[in-house]
């Protein structure tokens, strides 16, 4: 499976971005997609996963009421709203077959990672 990321970019405090990450190759096994982030000297730490279905969704705490996922079929979107400094970092898509989790050990595959900065 083949995870690719997109839309990062540099915001402002408050502003808006839109993350997608779409799966190819081997992607029948995999049912639920997450996104993760890694600021700098941070761990990488659970953001938000959806089931391909989208009826099922998790979200940390700390974007809960900010950032909103959604899936289809092979494909993931983060709309991350009022965003604050601290959510620069680097975002990451994940894929698993083993059911939504907020643990980053549980996913199988990942993408490259797109780098979100938010300005104060």
């Amino acid at each position: 499976v083949q995870l690719q990321a997109s839309g990062g970019g540099l915001v402002q405090a408050g502003g808006s971005l839109r993350l997608s990450c779409a799966a190819s190759g081997r992607t029948f096994g995999t049912s639920v997609m997450g996104w993760f982030r890694q600021a700098p000297g941070k761990e990488r730490e659970f953001v938000a996963a959806v089931n391909w279905s989208g009826r099922a969704t998790a979200y940390a705490d700390a974007v809960k009421g900010r950032f909103s996922i959604s899936g289809d079929k092979n494909t993931a979107t983060l709309q991350m709203n009022s965003l604050k400094p601290e959510d620069t970092a680097v975002y990451y898509c994940a894929a698993t077959s083993r059911g939504l989790s907020v643990d980053r050990g549980m996913y199988d595959y990942w993408g490259q990672g797109t780098l979100v900065t938010v300005s104060s």
